[in-house]
């Protein structure tokens, strides 16, 4: 494929010189450690690094050329190409030079405040069940058929996808999920992608350090439903109990699924009963009605299924079969995961680190304690503040018994951290305590508990470190509560 190929579609500042249009391209790359000969390499500019300044690297390797929405240092002599925007222009190329996999793949595209993990794995497992051959990319991992590989992102580049896409593909698969959070919609990562589906799950407060506003936030997540280029996607599956979801309505006329317990929506659950051991209720659209039977709990989850039961609406999966595939679904890493050593009160990690996923995850365990719940929760560093105070005002007046401790300080000292989700926490009368060490208040949450209560490890979930100031540690909430519980002399009989 030719340079001029590569680019079609790309906004350039200047016509590309003739002499490079016909450059031979064998490659793409934003990271000039894996560039190769006659690969083009993308020169972002970031927070962190500019990426003009891996330029010389990448031609070094053998790049033919470099694109970036920033000028042409002085004295560089190998083709660069200046853009109105970096992540655009990839977007645009890796679309070209994979052939538009997108087009040939199915995408859902999953966006929201909370829920999004969930429903991608049940979207998933429903599809999987239907018999396609499947993608999956999410916060926890990706997936490639039955294979796994890491997740570095919640959205990866534009690349990235393509990339993924373009090897299912290959395989004679059909159906790529993947979560797409605000910063990838912002920054461009999924810009002019031919989503078949996007559902949108909620939106509450969270990444205000980036957004600024919540206006801002919720302007990033219209942009899956109305894109600045490319078509809008055929499918729109939405949270009819998120006032939010007018926002991302697409135009009338469209296909749109609303989901919900309201009676009003379209496809709506009847009859929800919820245990730790999971749940079950009735999906009713159209005149159907089919018992659902799940291993995920809380009425979280019950708008989770329902919005995978809308994909499924969409990819015409009849709603007898999509019910019985998101049953398949196993509980999800690190979101509401129990923790059983035969410990005479219920433990469970959860991700919750907004201060309504930490609501629901609470009142999710007060359904199930016959005493008492405890939470253990702790706030990020180097991210939005202003939720902290929200997230101990959630954890005291819903709780009977709160730690506060320390997640992923990041460069933060904990103690600050701790102290700004102190003044929320402070306006209750909730009993309390504070240690700043994860582990040391793990297992005062253990000794705590008595027969009956529940206990919340919150914020976590699926990670397996701690980001700390200096350096970044071994940490697993689940764990390190199986590896305490057993020194308490717990043990879960064979």
């Amino acid at each position: 494929m030719t340079l001029a190929e590569v680019l079609n579609g790309a906004k350039l500042r200047r016509e590309l010189i003739s002499a490079w249009a016909d450059l031979t391209v064998a490659g793409l790359e934003y990271d000039s450690r894996r560039v190769e000969k006659d690969f083009v390499f993308f020169a972002f500019p970031g927070s962190r690094a500019d990426g003009r300044k891996f330029a010389d690297d990448a031609l070094s390797r053998g790049a033919c050329a470099i694109v970036s929405e920033s000028p042409c240092p002085e004295g560089f002599i190998a083709p660069w190409i200046e853009v109105e925007h970096g992540r655009h222009a990839l977007a645009v190329s890796a679309r070209s030079f994979y052939h538009q996999p997108d087009e040939r793949v199915a995408l859902t595209g999953i966006t929201g405040t909370n829920g999004k993990t969930t429903t991608a794995y049940l979207i998933d497992a429903m599809l999987r069940a239907a018999g396609k051959t499947t993608a999956m990319i999410g916060t926890i991992e990706y997936r490639m058929g039955g294979e796994t590989r890491p997740a570095p992102n919640t959205t990866p580049e534009s690349l990235d996808v393509m990339r993924l896409a373009s090897e299912l593909a290959g395989r004679g698969g059909s159906h790529l999920t993947m979560e797409v959070s605000s910063h990838g919609l912002a920054l461009g990562r999924v810009y002019g992608f031919n989503f078949h589906t996007a559902v949108f799950t909620n939106l509450t407060r969270d990444h205000l350090d980036f957004h600024g506003t919540m206006e801002e936030y919720a302007a990033a997540k219209r942009l899956l439903f109305h894109p600045l280029e490319g078509p809008a996607p055929r499918w729109s599956i939405l949270n009819a109990d998120d006032p939010a979801s007018g926002g991302m309505a697409p135009a009338r006329g469209a296909n749109v699924v609303r989901y919900g317990l309201r009676k009003s929506a379209d496809l709506r659950a009847e009859n929800v009963r919820s245990g730790f051991e999971g749940l079950t209720f009735d999906a009713v659209y159209q005149g159907e009605r089919h018992a659902v039977s799940s291993p995920l709990a809380g009425r979280v989850n019950v708008l989770n299924i329902l919005a995978a039961l809308g994909a499924g609406i969409s990819y015409e999966i009849p709603l007898a079969e999509a019910v019985h595939g998101v049953g398949t679904c196993p509980a999800v890493p690190g979101r509401f995961e129990r923790v059983d050593e035969g410990q005479p009160f219920l433990v469970a990690v959860d991700y919750a680190h907004t201060d309504d996923a930490l609501r629901n995850a609470i009142q999710i365990m007060r359904e199930l304690a016959k005493g008492r719940v405890i939470t253990l929760f702790g706030c990020g560093g180097d991210r939005d503040r202003t939720k902290r105070p929200l997230m101990g005002a959630a954890a005291g007046e819903l709780s009977d018994f709160v730690i506060l401790t320390s997640d992923n300080p990041r460069s933060e000292d904990p103690l600050d951290i701790m102290n700004d989700a102190m003044v929320g926490l402070s306006r209750f009368d909730t009993p309390h305590l504070a240690d700043p060490d994860r582990e040391r208040a793990i297992r005062k949450a253990m000794e705590e508990a008595r027969p009956g209560d529940a206990v919340l490890l919150a914020g976590k979930g699926h990670e397996t470190y701690q980001i700390l100031k200096d350096r970044t540690i071994h940490f697993d909430d689940r764990e390190t509560a199986r590896r305490i519980l057993r020194s308490l002399g717990y043990e879960k009989p064979e």
